[in-house]
């Protein structure tokens, strides 16, 4: 390799992975400034192509042009100016990138650390392709600025290399093409070469001699043409049609034989590293587990941009992935229930390649023909034939299978024990980690709006089976809690739609539930236990008191973290049954006010689902009577602002706290009420005032002004708020700056 500029770019670039702080900020410093030389893109371009120069030197050089090209290539930079790129030495990085990003180099090291590069310091990795990722994303940027008009050349050059091409040239020319798919194309330049690109991708994706994770490539950008036909469908209705049609009969059998496809044996102990040979255990596990994800992702695709054509392949597709989740069960419960195995893992290009994402996608593709008209129409000829819910075998089976997958995970539950907050995020569903245990929940969701309360009789019956005495040993606490919590999601769904549930059935699981919480050394099951309790009572007309006595009494009574908090939670269904007598009032809120000054207050402020909890139960109990707030030495109004000072972060915690105040407001007639209801609000918002002109920093200054903009007027609508709050609250409000409206109320 020849050439000055080249020579000191190799130096810099080399002197950029020395441990010695100063000669690398030096070469740092002396790389920006070469930048401007018109040579810099070409000469980096040629140290990442030669074989000659070490892997680490050869990705920082591509490294460094990746960012080059991503700020510089348009001629508009978003911060600063723009370097200009001479059209003659962009005609000639074209030819180099692509021969690069679709070449046949077999440098294992320099692929292997490609994707995990930063600018200036690398960790090598164990990936055959991030090369070929970090080439064809120079490429791909470059594309979209130049594809069409200045790189006509580059689609019909893609599709040429592709089908002769090896592993490592096909990777590159497979990526470039899905990047030419999602972000490149037109519409109508997609359609002119539609036929080309579905040829090309199906070639691969059929042939068994190439490895599975580049077929599941291949059929990845075949399912971004979708999203493309997606578009256009409106307008062009007939013809998009016509096309899906025609290529869906082409690709149907394959599908289908992925679908049918067994896994491989899985890879043990430490084999499971991703790097490995085509015939090695965990390139074949993973590889296949890839293309299986692939292809029903691709499905679910096709389900959701045209149903119609489906439709009358869903009997099969539906029998197809209900065996192979069936077939999966073991190995799911040995990697993610027994153990911790890490899941949710994708590949450089973003392929999921894990088996708790497949069986995620799986189950959400069972749950999605389920609604299959044929598939219905079937499944109901076999209700009819079996007289009912009780004696039809696919109800258990569905019931088994979505226990089976409902299982804590073994990661979860240790998570869990460190992090009780972790597990009341899953219960009120604002969790952002969809899993195979919430996606068997949706799945009870859908049976029960098909086969309402069928669907709870199916359930009931799979439960009582695993609670059963003859089953003592072939259950486990996990399959016991895990029937128990799709009780709860499906009865929480029947609770939103005001859908009745028969008093019988809701009683029925109560000696469960009085099961569940007498197990002393199950602490998951005994919470599962308390938080079903509470949704159960919302359907049965009458309670015994005993079993929310024991709800009260486990808040600080449980030796378990996990548990207190579930029955904080469920005692909000005991209240909203209104099955709470009077005499029952105090104690809830002794029991909230003991829990939390238990605790370092500090933490609960990185706590913000826990603190809802505890607002919502709080606010619940209040409102069995608004006077407790007025009468003796409650402290609840104390307890509702030491919540909304530790959560004043929480926009959601504020306005519930805002919400109860406006409800105590509302239900407090009278004038001797009202001005008793100051009387015990006054001194807490003015000592925080006070502390916060002391301070500045009193969170519960900001709060104040939502929840007591309430107290300015009582019930009758007369003003009534003493004049030195006013005046305090003004203030406050003006130094906080606080909305606009707010200071508009106080100064009215």
């Amino acid at each position: 390799m020849a050439g000055s500029m080249e020579d000191q770019l190799l130096q810099l670039l080399a002197d950029t992975q020395l441990p010695a702080e100063g000669p690398r900020k030096q070469a740092e410093l002396h790389l920006q400034q070469a930048q401007t030389n018109p040579a810099f893109p070409n000469s980096l371009s040629a140290i990442a192509s030669h074989s000659s120069v070490s892997p680490e030197v050869r990705l920082s050089a591509l490294t460094v042009l990746r960012g080059f090209v991503q700020k510089n290539w348009s001629g508009e930079a978003e911060d600063g100016p723009a370097i200009p790129i001479a059209d003659a030495t962009k005609v000639q990085l074209r030819a180099q990138l692509l021969e690069l990003a679709t070449s046949g180099d077999a440098d294992r090291k320099i692929k292997s650390s490609a994707r995990y590069a930063s600018a200036w310091s690398y960790c090598l990795c164990l990936n055959a392709w991030t090369n070929a990722s970090c080439n064809s994303y120079v490429v791909s940027k470059i594309a979209n600025v130049d594809f069409p008009d200045q790189w006509p050349s580059l689609l019909p050059q893609i599709l040429h290399i592709i089908p002769n091409a090896n592993d490592a040239q096909l990777h590159g020319a497979l990526k470039v093409l899905s990047d030419l798919v999602d972000d490149s194309l037109s519409e109508d330049q997609f359609f002119s070469v539609a036929r080309d690109i579905v040829k090309v991708v199906y070639d691969v994706a059929v042939n068994e001699n190439r490895i599975s994770i580049l077929r599941a490539l291949a059929v990845s950008v075949f399912r971004g043409c979708f999203d493309i036909l997606d578009m256009v469908k409106d307008e062009h209705g007939a013809e998009v049609k016509g096309f899906a049609d025609e290529i869906l009969k082409a690709w149907s059998p394959f599908f289908m034989d992925v679908l049918k496809k067994a896994l491989p044996e899985r890879p043990k102990g430490g084999d499971e590293g991703y790097e490995s040979g085509r015939n090695d255990a965990p390139d074949m596990w993973r590889g296949v587990i890839a293309l299986k994800l692939q292809v029903v992702k691709t499905l679910m695709k096709i389900r959701s941009v045209f149903p119609q054509l489906l439709l009358p392949q869903s009997p099969v597709l539906f029998s197809a992935t209900w065996n192979e989740l069936s077939l999966l069960q073991r190995s799911y419960q040995d990697l993610y229930v027994d153990n911790d195995e890490q899941g949710r893992l994708e590949d450089a290009d973003g392929l999921p390649y894990t088996l708790d994402f497949l069986v995620l996608e799986e189950l959400d593709f069972f749950s999605s023909c389920l609604r299959a008209p044929p598939v219905q129409k079937e499944l109901e000829a076999q209700l009819q034939a079996n007289g009912g819910i009780s004696g039809t075998p696919w109800v258990i089976d569905v019931m088994k299978l979505a226990v089976s997958y409902a299982q804590i995970p073994k990661e979860e539950e240790d998570l869990w024990d460190i992090d009780v907050n972790l597990f009341i995020a899953e219960e009120t569903s604002v969790t952002a980690n969809y899993t195979p245990r919430t996606g068997c929940g949706d799945l009870l969701i859908k049976l029960g709006e098909w086969l309402h309360q069928g669907a709870l009789d199916g359930l009931l019956a799979y439960t009582r089976v695993l609670f059963s005495a003859d089953h003592q040993k072939d259950a486990t606490w996990r399959t016991r809690e895990a029937a128990l919590f799709l009780l709860t999601q499906l009865m929480n769904d029947f609770l939103d739609v005001d859908k009745t549930v028969a008093p019988e059935v809701a009683g029925a699981y109560l000696d469960l539930v009085e099961y569940a919480i007498n197990r002393a050394d199950e602490p998951l099951l005994r919470a599962r236990g308390y938080l079903v309790a509470g949704v159960l009572v919302q359907s049965i007309p009458d309670v015994a008191l005993g079993l929310l006595d024991r709800t009260i009494k486990a808040v600080n009574g449980d030796e378990t973290e996990v548990v207190r908090v579930a029955a904080i939670k469920a005692l909000q269904g005991f209240i909203r049954a209104r099955t709470v007598p009077a005499d029952r009032q105090v104690p809830i809120i002794a029991s909230i006010s003991e829990f939390l000054y238990a605790k370092d207050l500090t933490d609960l402020e990185d706590c913000e689902d826990l603190l809802i909890t505890l607002v919502e139960t709080l606010a619940a109990a209040i409102e069995i009577d608004c006077r407790i707030t007025i009468s003796g030495d409650s402290g609840v109004l104390d307890l509702l602002f030491v919540l909304a000072k530790h959560g004043a972060s929480n926009f959601q915690l504020i306005m519930l706290v805002t919400e109860t105040f406006q409800i105590i407001v509302e239900a407090l007639q009278g004038p001797e009420a009202y001005t008793a209801l100051c009387g015990k609000v006054l001194p807490s918002l003015t000592g925080a005032f006070d502390v916060g002109n002391m301070t500045s920093d009193d969170p519960l200054v900001e709060v104040i002004p939502y929840p007591t903009k309430f107290l300015g007027f009582d019930a009758n609508g007369y003003f009534s708020l003493q004049q030195n709050y006013l005046q305090s609250s003004l203030r406050m409000a003006q130094s906080h700056f606080l909305p606009d409206t707010l200071l508009l109320f106080y100064r009215n």
